[in-house]
């Protein structure tokens, strides 16, 4: 049964991981720039309409669990396939009624189709991808859907330049929907043809020093509450610490717009400043899965924390001195760095913590963690700066990155098994004595 089971290479993922993943997130990258736009021409305030777009993230918070549930009872590629008829049934039901609430109730599917689609990926490339290179497939998973979002809001700028019309990005999310889903029905199952190198990993003693009752225990538990229940000591420990590194993450996105603004920075050069920073990060993916192979995951999640933490704190503290553009521009770029690092950590963790033989249930209540705290972020701040001031906002944010990273510092070597050294090659003066 071992010589059948196909031997990992990386043009054997990129069809059935990469290819639908990235015709989702541009189909969805697309249309997240035009939601508010629809939002205000149907009468929305900016509030509501703020609201109406933060549903996608409250649907993907929401939707974690039972995706988790869902990934293990019915597949990968079933579960990816509903995901993505659901999407489509959101969209509709934003099209057929031009509502505000009908376009809540989309963009709320949507997320929850997003958790369902990216759980899926997640736990197909946890139980095929070796160890040896599951940080760097990660990662460039965390590369696809970036690069997808970034390219949607070109292609959803030149369909909306040609028709006149913001609706028109609707349809090319439901395009590429069902070429998500031609994809996947033209496909081999990859669970059929890497099922027997899931199976084989599974109950192998090397491959995350678990015995093999041990892991027929992981396969016959799919409940999400059980697993919840059986790692709580994990996910309360690592998972705290991912889930404010997820709120780190997210803070930046909203304080650079924020403090932008604040400072009077003209917004073309913002805009700017803005997407060099994004361009940094993007670039670093496959970086980072190579840092956290060769050297651990937390060479990947401390620096990134520690530079996030410390760009948050400069902002903090150069608010209204002289050349605080400058400090601006200097902290975005660090901040495209450090989030560069970074990237696929979340992923990999989860990965590495996940039960091998059914690990749907526990990414589950893993990304639930993640997505919490990045849905967290955006309060935090908002409240912060209300109360007190953006300057303060952003200091509690850079003080809590380093609390971030002080808690994987400790808990990451206690739950994630360091990887075994590759023997050294024996040398003329290991030989044995004659």
């Amino acid at each position: 049964m071992t010589d059948a089971t196909p031997a990992f290479t990386w043009r054997s993922i990129i069809l059935p991981a990469y290819l639908p993943t990235f015709l989702f997130s541009l189909g969805e990258g697309a249309m997240i720039p035009v939601i508010p736009i629809v939002a205000t021409d149907r009468g929305a305030s900016l509030a509501i309409a703020g609201l109406i777009a933060a549903m996608l993230m409250v649907g993907q918070l929401i939707g974690d669990l039972p995706a988790g549930a869902l990934v293990a009872r019915i597949g990968e590629r079933n579960a990816m396939i509903g995901a993505a008829m659901l999407a489509v049934v959101g969209i509709l039901i934003a099209l057929v009624s031009v509502t505000l609430l009908a376009l809540g109730v989309g963009v709320l599917l949507l997320g929850l189709a997003t958790a369902v689609f990216g759980l899926a990926r997640h736990a197909f490339l946890t139980s095929y991808v070796p160890v040896r290179v599951r940080a760097r497939a990660l990662s460039t998973l965390g590369g696809v859907f970036r690069g997808g979002w970034a390219l949607g809001p070109f292609a959803a700028a030149a369909l909306i330049a040609w028709t006149g019309s913001s609706e028109v990005v609707f349809w090319m999310l439901v395009a590429s929907c069902f070429a998500v889903v031609a994809v996947l029905l033209l496909l081999p199952d990859p669970e059929r043809v890497f099922g027997a190198a899931r199976l084989a990993r599974a109950a192998s003693v090397s491959d995350g020093a678990r015995t093999v009752g041990e892991a027929e225990a992981d396969a016959a538990s799919h409940g999400v509450f059980r697993a919840i229940v059986r790692h709580r000591a994990v996910l309360l420990r690592v998972g705290s610490g991912v889930g404010v590194l997820a709120a780190i993450r997210a803070s930046r996105t909203v304080i650079l717009p924020l403090w932008a603004v604040s400072i009077g920075m003209a917004p073309e050069a913002a805009a700017l400043v803005i997407g060099l920073s994004a361009a940094i990060d993007f670039a670093l993916f496959y970086v980072s899965g190579q840092v956290m192979d060769r050297f651990g995951r937390l060479w990947g999640a401390i620096p990134g924390l520690v530079g996030l933490g410390a760009g948050h704190l400069v902002l903090a503290f150069t608010h209204d001195v002289p050349g605080n553009e400058i400090w601006f521009t200097a902290v975005a770029v660090v901040f495209g760095l450090a989030n560069g690092l970074t990237s696929g950590v979340i992923l990999t963790l989860g990965a590495d913590l996940a039960p091998k033989a059914n690990p749907a249930p526990f990414l589950g209540a893993f990304r639930t963690i993640a997505d919490a705290g990045g849905a967290a972020a955006p309060l935090i701040i908002a409240g912060l700066t209300s109360a007190l001031s953006i300057m303060v906002a952003t200091g509690a944010m850079g003080v809590l990155a380093f609390v971030g990273a002080g808690i994987l510092w400790r808990y990451v070597p206690r739950f994630v098994p360091p990887r075994p050294r590759r023997p050294r090659r024996p040398g003329p003066a290991s030989a044995p004595p004659a």
